[in-house]
């Protein structure tokens, strides 16, 4: 039977995977992957602010076919409160961190629980959460666009939001090795109840990972400040002024591994690979459970095509938080694939494909897919391929993959037509 021509899809699939982290804008996962997949550093636009309590202009909505006055969306703090539970009753045993979601876009940290659960915030106003740089430029979220809009979320400043806004948003709380409802806003309005409820947390399994370094805690109060102040550097798109501040505060306190996460991420932005690898190798040295660098790690690998290096990485990953980080699994794949271990290539898409329920990291269809046609899984192979086309028909080898399927479909007809081998005769 032929075989299906593969054309160069492993590079199609990593410059696909990794011109996210490269550009900024998604952490991970995936990603990122980091986040999911892994983040990247992207400067977050700096929304425009307004006071408090008082009503925002946008860009006037006008009907062509009417002479009638622009109309114009009211625009507010929109506050929220509520609380999160395990399922068993029980307080979370950590702060966890509440994010807003919107569009499908990434998540947007808006603040953490207190000892007992509880929270209370104001949408893209997270004062008393240091920003995790990573997060992105705020492209795919829609706060972020037009007058009034939102920054992604940084220090200070504040924000109004109008109905329409909260539409396509919902709020989730974010522990890892643990998964919760999220809490739709659309139809919400200004004078609503601010309390959102209980969200209640379902135990996964035992995560050793952390998505934030708990060595941010212990950083000197002059070191935070210098984080601070990169952070909002990195807002007005002030790279070399916000590697400076990254700088200092790993010299306040070399072990404070956010902040040389984040100088990795600036670095591997400018196309400083080997200084990043190095910022990110501190980091784990500071954090050896903070996952994000690992995930930077096994880009860069990937890049270097080292894919034993990819695999050890990710293997460290999914050991430290098997639930959360589905492009460790896609990575992973992707470098077992070309070290010719199929079996272990098609265990990790496929554990990739469970644990990405939100379909963040299409490209892992498109890689069993592949290790499918490897196998003369014709039918499994096809299934994939229609499954990545669904989840990502815009994407930019969408018409290379169509072609593989196009390619698959008529091999299937053919095997179907062939006349089947006569039995030997006793």
């Amino acid at each position: 039977m032929r075989r299906l021509t593969m054309l160069p899809v492993l590079a199609v699939i990593l410059s696909a995977q990794l011109g996210a982290q490269a550009t900024g804008g998604a952490g991970g996962a995936g990603g990122s992957t980091g986040g999911s997949t892994g983040g990247s550093t992207g400067g977050a636009g700096g929304g425009s602010t307004g006071g408090t309590g008082t009503s925002r202009q946008t860009t006037p909505t006008v009907n062509p076919n009417t002479q009638r006055q622009p109309t114009f969306e009211r625009q507010m703090p929109v506050f929220l409160s509520g609380k999160v539970m395990l399922d068993d009753g029980t307080p979370p045993p950590e702060p966890v961190t509440i994010e807003r979601v919107c569009s499908g876009g990434s998540p947007r940290p808006e603040g953490y629980t207190d000892s007992k659960g509880r929270f209370s915030i104001q949408l893209g106003q997270n004062t008393q959460l240091m920003a995790d740089a990573s997060v992105g430029n705020g492209s795919d979220d829609p706060f972020s666009r037009g007058s009034g809009g939102l920054s992604t979320p940084g220090l200070g400043g504040s924000r109004n939001i109008s109905e329409s806004q909260l539409m396509t948003c919902e709020i989730r709380a974010s522990l890892p090795g643990f998964r919760g409802q999220a809490v739709s806003l659309a139809g919400r309005r200004f004078l609503d109840n601010p309390d959102i409820g209980t969200i209640i947390l379902k135990r996964l399994g035992k995560v050793e990972g952390r998505t934030t370094s708990m060595t941010t805690l212990e950083a000197p109060k002059e070191a935070k400040k210098s984080f601070e102040k990169a952070v909002n550097a990195l807002k007005k798109k002030k790279d070399s002024e916000a590697e400076k501040e990254f700088e200092k505060a790993v010299e306040i306190y070399p072990k404070f591994a956010s902040a040389w996460f984040e100088l990795g991420l600036l670095r591997e932005r400018a196309n400083q690979l080997e200084p990043a690898k190095e910022a990110y190798q501190k980091a784990l040295a500071a954090d050896t459970k903070f996952i994000k660098p690992y995930m930077q790690l096994a880009g860069l690998a990937a890049r270097d095509s080292k894919w034993q290096d990819v695999v050890d990485t990710t293997d460290r990953v999914i050991k430290l938080d098997p639930f959360d980080y589905p492009g460790a699994y896609f990575y992973n794949a992707v470098a077992n694939y070309n070290l010719q271990k199929m079996e272990l290539a098609e265990k990790s898409a496929r554990e990739g494909l469970k644990q990405d329920e939100e379909h963040k990291i299409p490209k892992l269809a498109h890689i069993l897919g592949i290790i499918l046609a490897e196998k003369n899984d014709l039918t499994g192979a096809t299934e994939q391929m229609k499954l990545y086309l669904k989840f990502s028909p815009q994407a930019k080898d969408a018409d290379t993959v169509r072609g593989q399927l196009a390619q698959l479909e008529k091999m299937s007809a053919s095997a179907k037509n062939e006349p089947a081998e006569p039995k030997p005769q006793p």
